[in-house]
């Protein structure tokens, strides 16, 4: 398996969100290993709204994560 993360830790929350997205394309990939298979599904999903919504809700909860890792953004809240 390819170390794609070196660490959760980021300086901004953006930074925090562009990870976020990162490990859910890469958990994708884990998952659907063929990337000829996973070019027709994403041509089938990108018209599909919900399929949309629910891939946003997984990098939410990678970001989750990932502020949790970052402490909220170094103690700014808890």
């Amino acid at each position: 398996m390819e170390d794609f993360v070196a660490s959760l830790e980021t300086e901004t929350p953006l930074e925090g969100l562009g990870l976020a997205a990162k490990l859910s394309w890469e958990m994708i990939r884990m998952v659907q290993p063929s990337k000829g298979i996973r070019d027709r599904l994403l041509a089938i999903y990108e018209d599909d709204a919900e399929s949309i919504l629910l891939a946003c809700q997984v990098i939410a909860v990678n970001f989750q994560s990932i502020a949790a890792a970052n402490e909220y953004w170094r103690g700014r809240s808890t």
